[in-house]
């Protein structure tokens, strides 16, 4: 019996360019899948990169038609001060495109069967003494102690996810991807800027230390997304983080010990306001109590191949030093 190959798939992911969307586009053409990125300033890529505005349907609104899978991650980067300018631009883009996506899968003869939404983890509420899951998870925006910028976080993940909810798809499938903080050993990403206060004595606890931080190797995120466009019982939120958030003191520890750092300065908060201030950027991003667990992942039947931090810290030390031609004394 000859076996046919595997049906090549067309994979559409707006705002595809940064980094999630590469690690993304890159899995998915190594698999041999027709990728598709829609960009505002597309580049020479491996993959096809279509234009698009983010904001009112165009010719690119054809590469959906009979496409097999929408994963949509357009939004300006958080990583900015919270001034009036940043915000309407942090909360417009993530809804406008959101909208329009909505829109231009509406209109097509062959939707898409699946469409994959960008969300945050930071919807969750800043907490202490319990993990956040889907179905009892505690969203945020509330706590009586949350500074101003905090909630402005929490309004935009709001919004962001009711802009999906209510767009007009009933022959396609929609799931909000509550993602916390894909740790990859690609230049640029979250893991690159913690390695490198490590590699310069900086590798401390930030604060207290007592926050939880979550997090997700890439490995386990590109595969959680393949899980997701494959189980079509699965709609709505879901947790994409690894079953084991912990504090960020504990994190920071065990990120040293995988690269073999002595010792990492602490930052208190007031070091770290100062430091955000210089890097234009906000402390919520290091301060806020993170503790997200996958819920839905798990009672699917999802494995995650790094479950815990040690596990994943080493791999991506291994992988940084084996990308950059590096050895462990490095």
């Amino acid at each position: 019996m000859t076996l046919s190959p595997p049906r090549r798939r067309r994979i559409v992911i707006p705002g595809g360019t940064g980094h999630v969307g590469g690690a993304l586009a890159r899995a998915f053409f190594e698999a041999g899948d027709d990728v598709v990125v829609l960009s505002r300033t597309p580049r020479a890529l491996p993959w096809r990169s279509v234009v698009w505005d983010a904001r009112s349907r165009g010719e690119w609104t054809s590469e959906l038609d009979g496409a097999d899978a929408v994963i949509n991650l357009t939004g300006r980067s958080v990583d900015c001060r919270y001034g009036d300018a940043n915000r309407r631009e942090i909360l417009s883009s993530r809804i406008e495109s959101t909208r329009v996506v909505g829109e231009a899968i509406a209109s097509v003869r062959r939707p898409p069967r699946v469409w994959l939404q960008a969300a945050t983890a930071t919807i969750y509420a800043h907490r202490y003494d319990a993990p956040n899951d889907e179905a009892r998870g505690l969203l945020g925006g509330t706590e009586v102690d949350a500074p101003e910028t905090w909630r402005f976080s929490i309004d935009v993940a709001t919004a962001w996810e009711r802009a999906l909810r209510e767009a007009v798809t009933p022959d396609t499938r929609k799931v909000a991807l509550r993602s916390a903080i894909m740790m990859s050993p690609e230049p640029g990403g979250a893991f690159d800027v913690l390695l490198k206060l490590v590699r310069r004595g900086l590798g401390g606890h930030a604060g207290d230390g007592r926050q939880f931080v979550s997090w997700i190797h890439v490995d386990d995120f590109v595969a959680a997304v393949r899980w997701l466009i494959a189980r079509d019982d699965l709609s709505g939120p879901v947790n994409l983080a690894s079953p084991n958030p912990v504090p960020n003191a504990a994190f920071m520890r065990e990120l040293r010990r995988a690269w073999g750092a002595p010792f990492g300065l602490p930052a208190t908060p007031a070091m770290l306001e100062i430091g955000a201030f210089f890097l234009r950027t906000e402390t919520e991003l290091i301060l806020k109590s993170r503790r997200v667990v996958p819920g839905r992942l798990l009672d699917s039947g999802f494995a995650f191949a790094f479950p815990t931090w040690p596990k994943a810290a080493n791999d991506l030390c291994r992988r940084w030093r084996a990308a950059r031609g590096l050895r462990r004394s490095a």
